[in-house]
């Protein structure tokens, strides 16, 4: 050991030799990697192992299944890494439905199941692999790893099958996720560019879903995309996903729901996997759950959304190259066009031999010339006694004449010469001729040609390849908008702390664990924190509440004594775009500077108060009046108006105010019968101040309410819309005391407990309610007057309007069957809104 440690001393040692080995190696090995393994080809927009996996389908191919053994068995001729490379890659190629044609158990891409075991599953390459790919005449060959056979370097598709399939790769220091596109859309944007027109692509993924490109950035490094599954709304507590995000299965999806649900996010009660062929994951809602709330919240808070990075990288020219997918597309069609040309040269070639020797033997039958050859002895007397015969007619030849020429018409055998036909050789040199300049002018307008092809392919394959990722513009969905309020909230208004683990101390509301909290000092300092069990702010908090950074309409209405001069100042601010954790001031946060009076007004409603003074007793006035309607809303940090230089005593409210900020649109989610501001469900119009909402009910009774998204309405609501007081709707009900059917007409009036407006005997029900200026009422008779034709009912002229407490008057003496409103007797002249409810 000492010896070799001394040996290391040496300083005659190159000890930088090895290092240099290693960086040789592994600079090898990485370009290996890259070059070999991971990272498709530009040219064929294959990878290795799938080039060569193709080209062993080919060999083998005989129009039969072959066993997915058998394929790899005979690939690893080509490919040095091992069967199991070779599986998964040949199933994955499988999986994409474009070049191998599967049969038998191949995996499920939406479940994430793996495929059969080789042995028992088969395949074959598709029609459209054959007709595409593969070419031997004009496929550039080299020796495959062990030198005994041959393989493409590249095989010459004449399709952007890289655009098609897609690819994901990870190399020594670079990696490629390559979306797949459509292919009626790729053919679409070959066919624009060869014409030189602009195109477009956009991804389409197996999947399926929802996917929004705005940033798709042309599928470069630096772009994503948003993907969503589908989910589609099967009643009011059941929400199905039939279509998954790109890069999710059924079970990863599950459990980023389930993930949530136990986090309180969203509230479901079971999900049911069904999935198949197509995706079937069936959702349960918990009960008063609004299943468009939770489909937002599915996307905001599970993988039912999510965000994909594409890096578009290629090897061109032996190394690896960024592109975007559009210059993959033009590179893709520029080389079709090549290889198209390369064909039909090639063709060109052959028909050009074919009319040559086709001349060639025409020359020598008719003409006798093998009549000379039977007295030469020799080979070379034969070839050289038919030259010369042959020299009088080269000139009608459109090539020198060469040995292999003679060589082959000794090659006829001699029925041909007793059988020769001389126009089927004319016909045979003029169709041949035909093809040939068909061939050239292909060439001479190879663009066309390219084009020609490709809409050829769209046409015969185009069918089985529909878009199935839908192309949308996603929305912002805010979490705080759709989180389930799973947490409430408290406050220790003395000591100074507040969270949800305080049980015992004043309750504030409802909150969820991404919410951020107001609070508010007496001092006039505050911040926004996120909700925790427990927090200490600081001592004296005058307000706190769950802080919604979307709102724009909550206003604050402040006095405060400015610690500096004692001057007291009045404003009205909105608080808005807060750094979290940062503390603030609503006052100009001088020493003993304190707030006197403060409101919190989520519509921007603005109070009377009444200000106290403390002035010696033989002041008049020490006290008066301040509205705060005479304020504009300003700046969090605005100084506000000098009230008084007074001491002030006291504030006090004197009269509750009202909106200064407009009317505010309001909507009801049907699903769950609430109000909201957030834009769900259906709009019900502008509400003032003083506007309410009228819920009509199928018991036959009605409430007006205010517009607040703590409304909650009845469980059977037929009727919820604007309260307009002058709004006639006309009644059909059955009064179970009398045993008849009666027809009113009323107007409802303001007030939030339930009143009945039909009778009130047990058994009594409303048949149906109509909304309508000029109803028209249709009596549909029973019993013993079954055979009675329908009669119609003109409301306005049957009844006038009365009161909603009248009883109205009597339909029919007869057997009443059903009544229900048709068309009106004619269209509404005025503006009013017109509804109709039934109750069966």
């Amino acid at each position: 050991m000492q010896a070799f440690l001394q040996r290391l001393a040496d300083p005659a040692l190159p000890v930088h030799a090895l290092t240099g080995m290693y960086k040789d190696w592994f600079l090898d090995y990485a370009s290996y990697v890259v070059l070999e393994r991971a990272i498709p080809n530009l040219a064929d927009g294959l990878k290795p192992v799938q080039r060569r996996i193709l080209h062993s389908m080919k060999t083998l191919e005989d129009g039969w299944y072959h066993k997915v053994a058998n394929i790899i068995g005979h690939t690893m001729q080509y490919h040095p890494h091992g069967d199991a490379s070779i599986g998964s890659a040949l199933v994955q190629l499988g999986q994409k439905d474009l070049l191998i044609d599967p049969q038998g158990n191949w995996g499920n891409i939406l479940t994430g199941d793996g495929a059969a075991a080789p042995r028992y599953i088969e395949a074959r390459l598709t029609k459209f692999a054959l007709d595409v790919v593969f070419d031997p005449k004009n496929t550039e060959w080299t020796k495959s790893y062990d030198g005994r056979n041959q393989e493409p370097v590249t095989l010459p598709a004449k399709f952007p099958l890289l655009l098609a399939q897609g690819a994901t790769g990870i190399a020594v220091g670079v990696s490629t996720f390559i979306f797949p596109h459509n292919f009626n859309e790729i053919v679409e944007a070959a066919v624009a560019y060869l014409k030189g027109q602009e195109f477009s692509l956009l991804p389409d993924f197996p999947t399926g879903g929802l996917v929004d490109c705005a940033r798709y950035a042309d599928g470069q490094r630096g772009g994503r995309v948003k993907i969503r599954a589908r989910i589609q709304k099967t009643d009011k507590k059941t929400l199905t996903i039939t279509e998954i995000p790109f890069t999710k299965t059924t079970a990863t999806l599950i459990e980023s729901i389930r993930k949530a649900n136990d986090e309180g996010k969203i509230r479901v009660k079971r999900v049911e996997d069904n999935t198949a062929a197509n995706a079937e994951i069936v959702l349960h809602l918990a009960p008063d759950v609004s299943p468009d709330k939770t489909i937002d919240a599915l996307y905001i808070f599970t993988d039912c959304e999510v965000t994909v990075s594409p890096s578009a990288c290629v090897i061109d020219g032996e190394k690896p190259l960024f592109l975007g997918v559009s210059d993959i597309l033009r590179a893709s069609v520029d080389r079709t066009r090549d290889l198209l040309a390369d064909v039909l040269r090639t063709r060109l070639k052959e028909l050009e031999d074919t009319w040559h020797f086709a001349s060639l033997e025409r020359i020598f039958i008719e003409n006798s010339i093998y009549e000379f050859i039977k007295v030469c002895k020799t080979k070379e007397a034969v070839l050289q006694t038919i030259e010369e015969h042959l020299q009088p007619f080269v000139h009608l030849l459109r090539r020198p004449l060469v040995k292999d020429d003679i060589v082959r018409l000794t090659e006829i055998k001699v029925m041909r010469f007793s059988l020769y036909d001389s126009h089927r050789a004319d016909e045979l040199i003029r169709k041949t001729e035909q093809e040939m300049q068909a061939v050239q002018d292909d060439l001479a307008d190879i663009t066309g040609y390219t084009i020609r092809h490709f809409k050829r392919l769209g046409k015969e394959y185009g069918a089985a390849f529909p878009r199935r990722t839908e192309v949308v513009n996603f929305e912002e969905i805010l979490a705080t908008r759709v989180v389930a309020a799973n947490k409430k909230l408290y406050v220790d208004r003395k000591d100074g702390f507040f969270g949800t683990e305080l049980k015992d101390a004043e309750y504030v509301g409802e909150c969820s664990d991404i919410d951020d909290v107001l609070v508010i000092l007496r001092s006039g300092r505050y911040m926004i924190t996120p909700v925790a069990g427990k927090k200490f702010f600081d001592k004296d908090i005058l307000h706190i509440g769950v802080y919604n950074r979307a709102d724009g309409r909550t206003t604050y209405n402040v006095i405060y004594r400015d610690g500096r001069n004692s001057v007291t100042y009045v404003k009205r601010c909105a608080i808005g775009s807060l750094i979290r954790d940062r503390e603030y001031n609503l006052t100009q946060g001088s020493p003993g500077s304190s707030i006197l009076y403060m409101s919190v007004n989520p519509n921007g409603e603005a109070e009377v108060v009444r200000v106290s003074l403390v002035v010696p007793l033989k002041m008049k006035n020490p006290a008066f009046d301040f509205d705060f309607a005479t304020l504009a809303i300003r700046g969090r940090a605005a100084l506000g108006n000098i009230l008084t230089k007074k001491p002030v005593g006291s504030v006090k409210i004197k009269e509750r105010g009202v909106s200064t900020l407009g009317d505010r649109k309001v909507w009801i989610d049907r699903d769950v019968n609430r109000l909201n501001f957030e834009g769900r469900g259906e709009l019900l119009g502008e509400f003032g101040q003083n506007d309410c909402v009228l819920a009509v009910y199928a018991e036959g009774t009605f409430q007006t309410l205010p517009p607040d998204p703590s409304t909650r309405f009845g469980e059977h609501p037929i009727l919820v819309k604007k309260f307009d007081p002058g709004e006639v709707f006309t009644v059909a009900y059955y009064d179970a005391g009398q045993g008849y059917y009666y027809l009113k007409r009323c107007s409802f009036e303001a007030g939030e407990a339930l009143r009945c407006f039909i009778a009130e005997d047990e058994g009594s029900r409303l048949e149906c309610l109509s909304a309508d200026a000029y109803p028209r009422l249709v009596v549909t008779f029973a019993g013993k007057h079954i055979a009675r034709p329908p009669e119609e009912v003109d409301a306005e002229q049957f009844i006038g309007v009365k009161s909603y407490r009248a009883k109205g008057k009597r339909i029919s003496t007869l057997t009443v069957g059903k009544l229900r409103f048709g068309e009106p007797i004619r269209p509404n002249t005025a503006a009013a809104p017109s509804d109709e409810a039934e109750q069966e």
